[in-house]
């Protein structure tokens, strides 16, 4: 036993001790008013889910967050888009501070926010909810992925909707976390293309759970949740190509037997064979057949510029460090583009 307790000591390096969730809320605080725009926000988003708004949700920006500045200006750019296409889309900003990794690599902004291995967390931590404040105090909601169970305290009063990623809606932990959050989270299905792993954890996290979590001052606690009913599906297409075209999707409602839930497509990832100039195309498909899909989101990596890069001493603007994105120019001729359609749908079913 002793031989034991000893190994794992020399396992640990060091230990370094981070503010607690209500410090740091209460150093960078919310305030009351821009509590009750995410309040709007977040009902907005649940009743594009439920089709009592008919607007599309775009969920756009980087495929995760390294520079401040970039993101600002990327936030900037997007709200100019809301303003003149509120009747048809509403925009929510990609904000990922957590970047899943297969094997290794750069963990994220909240882990790593001067991309020198330095690992400086609680900057991660301060910077991080820093810049969520101020994109929004510009007025656009923010998405994440639930990816840390220990990180969501500090940001849960921020977000107007999460993500629970492919490699990680067959967890449990991510499931009890989710029946507690005030927010709509989306479950995408596995990367071998399971959906079942998705269906199984929106059942999951809409019923009340009671397990072990972190309270806001730190200590451990049981948190008895009542379920979250927002929760729904994403198709991030799988390892084999994509999976959002209409005839998959008529099959998950046999399946389902017509109960599908709130459906949200992935323009990345698998549905784009991992080529974000593809993204483009996966949008148009959806929108031709969103009238027989019901699609109610989608979901895009896009940046300032085209591809990608790897962190180096001199580094592109704007051009992402994990993975590839649709840059801007693009993004902004796509938005256009699916804004006349969707003007142009909604003139056909008013007639």
């Amino acid at each position: 036993m002793n031989a034991k307790v000893n190994t794992l000591e020399k396992s640990v390096v060091s230990e370094t001790i981070l503010s607690l969730p209500h410090q740091l809320k209460h150093q960078i605080q919310l305030p009351a008013h821009l509590a009750t725009q995410i309040r709007h926000q977040r009902q907005i988003i649940e009743n594009i889910l439920e089709g009592n708004d008919c607007r599309l949700m775009i969920i756009t920006g980087p495929c995760s967050i390294h520079d401040p500045i970039a993101t600002l200006e990327y936030a900037e750019k997007l709200l100019k888009l809301q303003q003149k296409m509120s009747d048809q889309i509403f925009f929510v900003i990609r904000a990922y501070i957590e970047k899943p990794r297969t094997t290794v690599g750069w963990k994220g902004f909240l882990y790593d926010p001067h991309l020198n291995g330095s690992a400086d967390m609680q900057s991660g931590l301060e910077q991080s909810r820093a810049l969520y404040l101020k994109i929004i105090e510009m007025g656009l909601p923010i998405a994440a992925e639930i990816l840390s169970p220990m990180a969501t305290a500090y940001f849960d009063d921020l977000l107007a909707w999460g993500a629970i990623g492919a490699r990680t809606s067959e967890s449990q932990i991510h499931r009890e976390i989710s029946s507690h959050m005030p927010y709509s989270i989306g479950f995408k299905n596995g990367t071998d293309g399971s959906i079942q792993i998705a269906l199984d954890a929106i059942q999951s996290a809409s019923r009340p759970h009671q397990f072990l979590g972190l309270s806001q001052s730190g200590l451990p606690c049981m948190i008895h949740s009542q379920g979250n009913p927002k929760a729904h599906l994403i198709l991030r297409g799988s390892n084999t190509g994509p999976n959002y075209a209409l005839a998959e999707i008529e099959q998950i409602k046999q399946k389902m037997q017509g109960l599908v839930p709130a459906l949200v497509i992935d323009c990345s990832h698998g549905n784009s064979h991992k080529n974000p100039l593809l993204q483009p195309e996966v949008l148009q498909t959806i929108i031709r057949e969103r009238a027989q899909s019901n699609v109610r989101g989608v979901m895009l990596e896009s940046h300032l510029i085209d591809g990608n890069q790897k962190i180096s001493a001199d580094m592109t603007y704007g051009q992402s460090v994990t993975d590839g994105c649709l840059g801007w120019d693009k993004t902004q001729q796509l938005f256009v583009d699916v804004y006349e359609q969707l003007t142009r749908q909604a003139l056909k079913l008013s007639a």
